[in-house]
């Protein structure tokens, strides 16, 4: 197996890291232009600034970082190997896509039809049901449940414990609350909070 560098040492990384054990990767290693030395026994190799000498065919690469903008920054600077890492208690349907780049943490599911695009975090526990559109560089966090149905644009993030009821669409660049329960289509970018969520002025 491929050696994996891990962008990012911070917290994501290191359930990223978590995962990657799960999946069968030994050889680990991580880039962060603050850490130094080690990050859970694994090696701090460099910085982003290393990203392309280590590009050597032959090793693998995936971001862990949750702000969406500074994933998304990254993803579309380097032409390197991104891969998808599926933590094994995930539920993923036969008919449904993750896209490159994807990190599903543990007990998430993810429902049949279901499009998931790439760079994005499916974190744990979260439920993405049947015919789902889930855009680049969405950010899902833990406990998050989406309806069937549902639409979530590009570089959004849904809060801990949020829910969108079935049908609903939510536009690019979205923030919505933790524990806001959506029920009406969000038109205009920004953020939402409440039950039911309402733009936060």
């Amino acid at each position: 197996m491929n050696k994996l560098i891990i962008i990012g040492a911070g917290g994501h990384g290191k359930v990223i890291a978590d995962n990657a054990l799960k999946n069968g990767y030994k050889n680990i290693g991580f880039i962060d232009d603050n850490c130094a030395d080690t990050c859970m026994g694994f090696p701090v190799v460099g910085t982003t600034g290393d990203i392309e000498n280590l590009n050597d065919g032959e090793t693998d690469f995936i971001i862990g970082i949750g702000n969406n903008t500074i994933r998304q920054s990254i993803a579309e600077k380097y032409d390197v190997n991104w891969i998808t890492i599926i933590h094994p208690s995930a539920q993923i349907a036969v008919s449904a896509s993750v896209g490159k780049g994807t990190v599903v943490m543990a007990n998430a599911v993810i429902n049949a039809s279901a499009t998931v695009g790439a760079h994005c975090i499916i974190n744990t526990g979260s439920i993405v049901e049947h015919d789902n559109v889930i855009e680049d560089y969405v950010h899902l966090s833990p406990r998050v449940a989406l309806g069937g149905e549902v639409k979530i644009g590009a570089d959004s993030h849904i809060g801990i414990g949020a829910t969108v009821s079935n049908n609903i669409e939510i536009c690019d660049n979205c923030i919505i609350g933790a524990g806001a329960v959506v029920v009406n289509n969000i038109r205009n970018k920004g953020t939402y909070v409440g039950i039911p969520a309402r733009k936060n002025r």
